[in-house]
Formats: C-alpha cells, sequence, structure tokens
C-alpha cells in the first residue's frame, strides 16, 4: 500500500516534467505523456491499486 503511494507520487512528479518539457520543446505527445502518467500516478496514490491496474483505467477512459 504504502509503496503504491510513493510510486504514484514519483509518476506524478515524473510526468509533470514530462509536460513542462513538452510545452518549452513544442512537443505535443512528450506533453501528452506527460499527462498520461500523471492521471497514472494520481490513480496509483489515491486509489490504492498497481501501476498496471492505473495504466489500464487510463488507457479505457480514452476509448
Amino acid at each position: 500500500m504504502l509503496n503504491n503511494r510513493l510510486r504514484g507520487t514519483w509518476d506524478q512528479m515524473k510526468g509533470v516534467s514530462r509536460e513542462f518539457w513538452g510545452e518549452i520543446t513544442g512537443d505535443e505527445r512528450q506533453f501528452s505523456a506527460g499527462l498520461r502518467q500523471r492521471k497514472i500516478g494520481k490513480l496509483e496514490a489515491e486509489g490504492d491499486m498497481s501501476q498496471a491496474e492505473a495504466e489500464k483505467k487510463v488507457d479505457q477512459k480514452k476509448h
């Protein structure tokens, strides 16, 4: 449980940095990848789920 929260917080931070870098360089793919990673991290941290489960849930919401 604590491991998921730490990993989720770390993924959120990585997502924010990817978004920022994508915004600076004008790379929309990097920006959207950062958004996705931040959403996954939020689900991991708050929803107490594994990374694989969070990725599946985020991908399902896209379709």
